[in-house]
């Protein structure tokens, strides 16, 4: 008996603790205040009196990116940076500009699946499972078609069609982060050891300097 009055109420104590915050929004809106020096998971709320309709605007996906670089694709983000009305609000946007034959580089979204809908074009797309399995996933995709890439998997996309691409990407986070594995591995700073590198992509460490020194 005294061992389920124990549980009973370690259960309702747990209870009360659980119930003490609510997982939802609680207004409208927590527009994102980047000066304010108090730092969080996130960004202090704006002033609610001092908050306007640029806060929630952004024109940056309408102009077409770049591609004159070596992967030949340059990537647009809309997420809390761009837009501080999406402070708290968990997700974001990115456009992809595709030159023909351009690829978006392997790389991951620690903090987001994305989804990803072709406006112009045809991209060949892929990810790759956790090293329980590293399976590829690919699949060819054409103009309006979707494709999912889960959180914090390997994936690309390549323009595989005649003219330019494009794509435009959702993500489930205001702030979803990347990290392009060419460049974390050959590029860090300082450079990661070329002995070390060498022993993962099992060649020789020439190799690898040759690579870190173009990025």
């Amino acid at each position: 008996m005294a061992a389920r009055v124990l549980f009973l109420t370690f259960l309702a104590v747990t209870c009360s603790v659980a119930l003490a915050s609510d997982p939802s929004p609680l207004q409208d809106f927590c527009v994102a205040d980047p000066n304010n020096p108090v730092k969080v998971n996130g960004f202090v709320c704006k002033d609610p009196n001092l908050v306007e309709a640029n806060d929630f605007f952004f024109d940056g996906l309408r102009k077409a990116g770049d591609t004159n670089n070596p992967v030949g694709s340059k990537v647009t983000a809309a997420n809390v940076a761009q837009i501080p009305g999406l402070n708290t609000l968990g997700i974001s946007l990115a456009r992809v500009d595709f030159a023909r034959h351009g690829i978006n580089a392997p790389h991951t979204h620690p903090r987001a699946t994305e989804i990803l809908t072709v406006i112009e074009g045809t991209l060949l797309v892929g990810f790759v499972t956790s090293n329980t399995e590293n399976r590829l996933f690919t699949k060819i995709l054409y103009k309006g078609d979707v494709f999912v890439f889960p959180v914090g998997l390997i994936h690309f996309q390549q323009n595989i069609g005649h003219g330019r691409a494009v794509a435009i990407a959702a993500l489930s986070s205001q702030n979803p982060g990347v990290i392009t594995i060419a460049d974390a591995v050959f590029g860090s700073k300082p450079d990661i050891s070329t002995d070390i590198l060498a022993k993962a992509f099992q060649t020789d460490p020439a190799v690898i300097s040759n690579i870190q020194a173009t990025f």
